[in-house]
């Protein structure tokens, strides 16, 4: 195995629902002590899974999630940054207002965990954080400008750590497609569905085997991105 995953403990942001909540149930069956921070609270709860309230874009929240973690479970050993959320809005037509918390919560979230937490990993010269991006980084369309681009630059964020951190942290970007979660419900703005886009959708445990499957790579070796999609979409 890369990383022995007992004892280990795993934060995970957003991870009350959707890709966040089955990478959690798949790492507690895995015997991994899952720290899970989203402002839903998780209904399904295990005895090696705590769920506590944060919000990403709240600096303070993040500060205390922190000190709450160190305190209570340990330094994480496994870094999910999976809390996002989207947006479908025209440039010249939407509310910039909505535009900067997507970015809050996309991008300066997954900051503000970055500098919480990676410095005491690094500290164990251990650990791998995972960027949950999408496949619609770097893929200009219209309405999904402000979105595209908080995950384009979150994948830059990605790649950037990985080079300020080696050799100790791993680093990994995973890229869903089209995904059957409440994303589309939970956006913003904006009214795209699964039916919609018409391109089939997959499961988020898939994207839950695929952290695994990096996990258990074996000593030395990285897989720094996986595009995961319907085999029917086109982008």
């Amino acid at each position: 195995m890369k990383e022995k995953t007992e004892d280990s403990i795993a934060l995970i942001t957003g991870g009350s629902q959707g890709i966040g909540y089955a990478i959690a149930h798949k790492l507690s069956a895995d015997n991994i002590k899952i720290v899970v921070a989203d402002v839903k609270e998780l209904k399904d709860k295990k005895d090696n899974v705590w769920y506590k309230l944060c919000d990403v874009s709240d600096p303070v929240q993040v500060h205390n999630l922190y000190k709450w973690i160190i305190s209570n479970v340990g330094t994480p050993d496994i870094l999910i940054l999976n809390a996002g959320q989207g947006i479908h809005e025209k440039l010249t037509e939407g509310d910039p207002e909505k535009w900067q918390k997507v970015i809050n919560t996309n991008l300066m979230g997954a900051l503000r965990c970055i500098r919480s937490f990676v410095p005491d990993m690094l500290k164990k010269k251990k650990g791998h954080v995972f960027f949950i991006s999408s496949v619609s980084a770097n893929q200009p369309h219209p309405y999904g400008g402000v979105y595209s681009a908080s995950k384009s630059a979150l994948e830059v964020i990605a790649e950037t750590l990985r080079l300020e951190t080696l050799p100790y942290i791993n680093v990994t970007v995973l890229s869903p497609g089209i995904t059957e979660t409440n994303f589309f419900s939970n956006q913003i703005s904006g009214n795209q569905t699964i039916e919609k886009i018409g391109m089939g959708a997959i499961q988020p445990e898939e994207i839950a085997e695929d952290v695994m499957y990096i996990l258990n790579k074996k000593q030395n070796t990285s897989i720094n991105k996986i595009i995961t999609r319907p085999i029917s979409q086109s982008f």
